[in-house]
């Protein structure tokens, strides 16, 4: 999963280049899913916040790892949010552990090699 980096607003090309799909798919998904709808600048071009590019991410899991068609997507993300659920990404076992030993590796090398007071 895509590390989505500390901003308040994110173009369209940003966001496209974030989950690697052309922008053009995320124009798209913006007409199928009412989840995803980024605010528009004065000068028309979208602006999506962290919750759109989290909603993209999502969308992107469902589609393209679990094998969700559009409509199914669109029927698992509506019942969620109805029943109050997080709109989340699951992550994998394997993302889950490799993220410990990267966690685990920087405090070894932490605590075997200590900054300077």
């Amino acid at each position: 999963m895509p590390q989505i980096p500390d901003k308040l607003y994110f173009k369209i090309g940003e966001v496209a280049a974030l989950l690697q799909l052309k922008t053009h798919v995320l124009r798209y998904w913006e007409t199928e899913f009412t989840l995803l709808q980024p605010v528009k600048s004065r000068s028309n071009q979208r602006l999506y916040r962290r919750k759109d590019v989290e909603t993209a991410l999502l969308i992107k899991e469902l589609l393209y790892q679990q094998g969700f068609t559009i409509a199914g997507a669109r029927k698992k993300l509506n019942a969620d949010k109805q029943l109050g659920l997080p709109l989340t990404v699951r992550q994998s076992n394997e993302d889950i552990l490799a993220e410990i030993k990267a966690d685990l590796v920087q405090l070894r090398n932490y605590l075997l090699d200590p900054p300077p007071p």
